[in-house]
């Protein structure tokens, strides 16, 4: 009987790499030009687990490594289910993000479409997505500069950092890093205050969602898929029932200027659907995206006394021209050109983002190679923020590497082309009051043993514990 058993499992194997090998050798005959060298993996799986292995997020990790220098820069693979060309070639990364709409439209795995909703920014292509972004684009636009946002960040920002017990001495900060920001998201794009019960309510339906993105795809009970599909519909229903609220008033005067949902409520050209999937997408980018910058620059920062010390004058500066009590303005914002610097560089050795789901619509030429119709492409962003033809000493935390303004261009930590970040500039603003703050009041150690992880996501898997100490004898002087 197990020998049976055996035989029949050697069977399917057989069988399943021998149509494997036909399905892929089809996609080779249709495609005679020269494909860039590579492996295609195992049978059905591919190599899809050897390029999602957690590494630091500031290496590129071992599968990359291995590849690149066996294959190069640009080579074959079979990831996520399907025949892939993967790049950590700077220039054609370039060139993939430029030409998105036209020969490499965004293609995400299926699975996540179900957690994003049809309407997500990150999905949608073409005239839909120029709609969205457009409205998101001019939010931004119109509120950066507000002294109404900008008030807000700083005291939430304070209010964070005073809610820590200066006996206990030590802070998990990327919890806190989170709390902020999904904070400051709520309040700015549904104007819900922090104490409401609804918002308890969105907090526990967000983490669930959340946790989904990173998760196998079983749509089970009990499953973290299964909990983040569920926590999507819960919090649809939460949004579209605050439109409900806010259409009561029949009064565009009342819809006029405020948070998003009063911009978006007044865009006649969106349907309920798409208004819910654009507050989610900005309460996923502006919690997540903005929480790992803010983590990696206190990581970074806590191994580089003499970057934290040039960052602390900076900010001493801009306090010596402040009333006592005033709050920080758009001016005071940009005068922090090293917080600038410092923010770069750390999404830059962080690798908030690694890389983008892209397919090709044609064949396209690269180099001796040709990308076939129909492939999975993915431009690597962390391959070339740590190429050492593009940085000196990539592998070093070195902010003072911007004051050379051609760096910016051999950088994308925002993506980039038409979808780059539209949130970009709200999450700089974010980061630096926090830490105009955090430098101005605390000294910190990191903890060795918990370095950012790609996961493929940014993770602190022990919570980024910081050992604090305050730098003045009058705890909270700037406070």
């Amino acid at each position: 009987m197990v020998e049976f058993l055996s035989f029949i499992l050697t069977l399917f194997s057989g069988l399943a790499f021998v149509f494997l090998f036909k399905y892929l050798n089809k996609n080779n005959e249709d495609t005679p030009q020269k494909l860039p060298p590579g492996s295609m993996g195992w049978p059905f799986f591919g190599e899809t687990l050897s390029f999602l292995k957690p590494h630091r997020s500031n290496s590129l990790g071992s599968f990359l490594q291995e590849h690149c220098s066996r294959y190069g820069k640009v080579f074959k693979s079979h990831l996520f289910g399907s025949p892939t060309i993967v790049s950590c070639d700077f220039e054609f990364n370039m060139y993939i993000l430029q030409n998105e709409g036209k020969l490499f439209p965004v293609d995400y795995p299926k699975v996540m479409h179900k957690i994003l909703g049809k309407f997500s920014l990150l999905i949608v292509k073409g005239n839909l997505h120029r709609k969205l972004r457009s409205t998101v684009v001019s939010f931004v636009s119109a509120t950066k500069y507000e002294s109404n946002f900008l008030h807000c960040v700083e005291m939430l920002a304070l209010s964070r950092i005073n809610s820590w017990n200066p006996i206990s001495k030590q802070v998990a900060f990327y919890e806190e890093a989170k709390r902020f920001t999904i904070n400051v998201m709520m309040k700015h794009l549904l104007n819900i205050n922090l104490d409401e019960p609804l918002a308890f309510k969105i907090l526990g339906h967000f983490e669930n969602y959340i946790k989904g993105f990173i998760s196998l795809p079983i749509n089970i009970p009990g499953t973290a898929y299964f909990k983040a599909l569920q926590a999507r519909i819960r919090l649809s229903a939460i949004i579209k029932e605050i439109i409900l609220e806010r259409r009561k008033y029949n009064n565009m005067k009342a819809l006029e200027g405020g948070d998003l949902l009063n911009v978006i409520l007044s865009n006649q050209n969106l349907s309920d659907e798409e208004m819910v999937s654009i507050v989610l997408d900005l309460l996923f980018g502006g919690y997540e995206t903005t929480a790992k910058l803010l983590s990696l620059v206190v990581y970074f920062l806590g191994g580089a006394s003499h970057v934290l010390e040039s960052l602390k004058e900076e900010h001493q500066e801009i306090r010596k021209r402040k009333k006592e009590g005033e709050l920080l303005n758009w001016e005071d914002y940009n005068q922090m050109e090293f917080t600038q610097n410092v923010m770069y560089e750390a999404m830059r050795f962080g690798n908030v983002v690694k890389f983008l789901h892209r397919k090709a619509v044609q064949d396209v030429k690269f180099k001796d190679y040709v990308i076939p119709a129909g492939w999975k492409v993915l431009p690597v962003l962390s391959s070339g923020h740590l190429d050492t033809t593009l940085f000196e000493n990539p592998l070093e935390f070195d902010p003072f590497r911007w004051n050379d303004n051609s760096t910016s261009k051999k950088v994308a930590p925002f993506g980039g082309g038409p979808r780059l970040c539209p949130g970009a500039d709200l999450a700089k603003v974010e980061t630096a009051f926090f830490l105009h703050h955090l430098v101005l009041n605390y000294r910190w150690k990191i903890k060795p043993d918990d370095p950012p992880l790609a996961f493929p996501y940014v993770e602190f898997t022990k919570g980024l514990l910081l050992d604090l100490e305050p730098t003045f004898s009058t705890f909270g002087e700037h406070l």
